[in-house]
């Protein structure tokens, strides 16, 4: 299966679906993401606050799959932040992987109570980036005024900024300041998979009655239709699945396209209504844990 890609503002480029491993227990990441590389991808997200860096790194190095071909992403959690910690991270984080170099490395939170230690965060990733460590720098859960602040106060502007981004909540604003600046957006829950409320009520986009219409048309699922939407309006995507056919299933989403009035009605979703943490309330006194060294 050929995965488009999608190009980074520094020229690098990347499979324009990913594979996500939030929340996936360690003794069960290494089984999901050999699945997961057997299904065709070639883009593993994974981060040093979920614990399962090591297994990702032995699943990719026991794929039989050449390093070369598999881009790798992870993310320097808050209590690493500052320039000298956020250095050690990538240490922490690329011995866990296995590999010398990381093709993306990322700011996890904004932290804004504390960014100053965000902003000497950022100027480690962008010394990596010069060094050759990290082939790619970006952040995470960063909202205009975050983004605004940080382009002030470093040089190189991020090429990845994952949020949030799902029919119910689909982040308009931080969007279009993503473009305007030339950073791609990336969207963890790109299938609306966490907690969130709809006109008062729990619901999930699976359920939602516009997208099964749409999917019923095509022959699709739910969350093909939703992940191909998330294609078309120029976002990369990291479903997350332990499930041997989901994980299959999120993978073919490239046979067939929405029309416009398919994707305004998909755009008319939106409630405005976070599922996750709001990016302001992440803070070191209630968020902060140490990251192992190994």
């Amino acid at each position: 299966m050929t995965i488009p890609s999608f190009t980074l503002n520094n020229g690098v480029s990347l499979p324009a679906l990913g594979y996500g491993v939030f929340q996936t227990p360690p003794a069960e990441t290494i089984a999901a993401v050999k699945e997961t590389l057997k299904a065709g991808y070639r883009h593993i997200d994974t981060a040093a606050a979920y614990g399962n860096e090591r297994e990702v790194g032995q699943a990719i190095a026991e794929s039989g799959i050449d390093r070369s071909e598999i881009f790798i992403e992870t993310k320097v959690w808050i209590s690493d932040y500052g320039f000298d910690a956020t250095l050690h991270a990538f240490e922490k984080s690329a011995a866990k992987l296995g590999v010398d170099t990381i093709d993306l490395f990322i700011l996890h939170q904004a932290l804004p109570t504390n960014f100053d230690l965000t902003i000497e965060a950022y100027k480690a990733l962008e010394q990596l980036l010069a060094e050759g460590k990290v082939r790619a720098i970006g952040v995470s859960n960063f909202m205009v005024e975050h983004l605004d602040k940080l382009i002030a106060e470093t040089t190189v502007v991020p090429a990845v900024n994952q949020l949030e981004i799902h029919p119910y909540f689909q982040q308009r604003e931080v969007l279009a300041r993503n473009a305007e600046l030339g950073i791609l957006s990336q969207a963890w829950s790109p299938i609306g998979g966490i907690t969130f409320y709809r006109e008062g009520e729990h619901t999930s986009t699976l359920n939602d009655p516009t997208i099964g219409e749409i999917a019923k048309k095509y022959g699709k699922t739910p969350a093909q239709v939703m992940l191909r939407w998330q294609f078309q309006e120029g976002h990369h995507a990291i479903p997350k699945s332990v499930t041997p056919s989901r994980i299959a299933e999120n993978i073919n989403i490239f046979d067939f396209e929405l029309n416009d009035e398919e994707l305004r009605v998909i755009d008319a979703l939106d409630t405005k209504k976070r599922g996750g943490p709001e990016p302001e309330d992440i803070n070191l006194e209630t968020f902060g844990m140490p990251i192992p060294e190994a």
